[in-house]
């Protein structure tokens, strides 16, 4: 009776075992199925995205098409969206967020959360913990997404904007293909490598509207290369901190005449291989390639004399429309510390500016 009992037991154990293989290995196949359907969608996927960049069509169209197929073929997706910088302004090309959540789509790259897969170009992946919880970048649109993947854009190390996708799921992208989402914004930069952005491309590196020289973009790009070229380089950041009272007396027009004639002053007392931005509204920024902050002493204290003991006068046309001249006198303070080969050029900035905003309107040269 022990006997039969023994082998009951052992062929229910047998029979047991040869179930669990057989349910393994019919996971396998189906994993392996899994895997095989993922790799042709993949493919579906990429061959659509090179029939669109192969269309006799606009560069905007092409974007907006990209735009849906990413759509249509990832599904933790909800909104995607791709800002490009077009040498003046930031503009969205392809999104399907409501317009009224524009104004912080196009601002992204000011936020610090992204300032740093900027700098660094690599992707920045954002997500709440709690439903109760919003993104950092988010303002006024509670509820909307719940996470966020940021994709810097760059033709030939040249920053040109970025690609934002957003998904209403907190950790959508956990387990996200990466790697194909590479591919896609790699389609993207192809479509802005077009004959159409050319010119764009070759001017973001970089002018500024207003005083004609390079944006802050510069610095994290082809300007960075050339600052690490050297070991150290003094980074002197100036704002103008009476720029709001001279709107204010005179003009936003005004405002941006003596911005242009700063920026002159400036370009010519500085040597050509020095880097000099339009940082931020009045902010610039001066990077002397090669010396210590402090060997900038005598040359940052002659330029702001030179500066601020200058009379702007421009003409105003008053109630009456008559013109007349106006005297506006700028006032500015520095910031000034060393930068290190290698190290971060965008928490320096950020950290200049940080000082130069927090003394308000405060003329003087800090050391920091």
């Amino acid at each position: 009776m022990t006997v039969v009992v023994v082998a009951i037991i052992v062929g229910l154990v047998l029979a047991i075992i040869t179930l669990v293989m057989y349910n393994m290995s019919i996971h396998k196949k189906v994993v392996s199925f899994s895997n095989l359907n993922d790799k042709i969608n993949s493919l579906n996927v990429l061959q659509n995205f090179m029939d669109t960049i192969g269309e006799y069509t606009s560069v905007d169209e092409k974007l907006s098409k990209i735009n849906n197929i990413i759509l249509q073929k990832f599904e933790p997706l909800k909104y995607s969206t791709i800002v490009v910088f077009d040498g003046a302004e930031y503009v969205i090309k392809a999104s399907n967020v409501d317009e009224k959540h524009w104004d912080t789509l196009i601002n992204l790259y000011n936020e610090d959360i992204f300032k740093d897969s900027i700098s660094s170009a690599t992707p920045k992946y954002v997500t709440v913990e709690r439903e109760s919880e919003k993104l950092p970048y988010q303002k006024m649109e509670f509820g909307r997404a719940k996470s966020a993947m940021f994709f810097p854009l760059f033709i030939d190390n040249v920053y040109v904007g970025y690609w934002l996708i957003e998904s209403g799921i907190a950790h959508a992208f956990d387990n996200l293909d990466t790697a194909m989402l590479e591919v896609i914004k790699n389609n993207i930069v192809t479509i802005l490598k077009t004959v159409s952005y050319q010119n764009t491309v070759e001017n973001i590196v970089r002018d500024d509207l207003y005083s004609g020289l390079k944006t802050a973009e510069y610095l994290y790009g082809e300007g960075k290369k050339e600052i690490d070229a050297y070991n150290i380089s003094a980074v002197c950041m100036m704002k103008i901190v009476n720029l709001e009272e001279i709107n204010i007396n005179g003009s936003r027009n005004v405002g941006n005449a003596i911005i242009s004639d700063v920026s002159d002053i400036i370009k010519e007392s500085i040597s050509n291989k020095y880097i000099f931005v339009r940082y931020m509204g009045p902010k610039f920024v001066i990077v002397f390639t090669g010396i210590q902050a402090e060997d900038t002493e005598d040359f940052v204290k002659d330029l702001k004399a030179k500066i601020e003991n200058t009379e702007f006068s421009k003409n105003e046309i008053d109630e009456e429309n008559n013109k007349k001249d106006k005297i506006f006198t700028p006032k500015l303070n520095f910031a000034i510390t060393t930068y290190y080969k290698g190290t971060s050029m965008d928490a320096l900035t950020k950290k200049l500016e940080e000082y130069v905003d927090s003394t308000g309107k405060e003329s003087n040269i800090n050391y920091i």
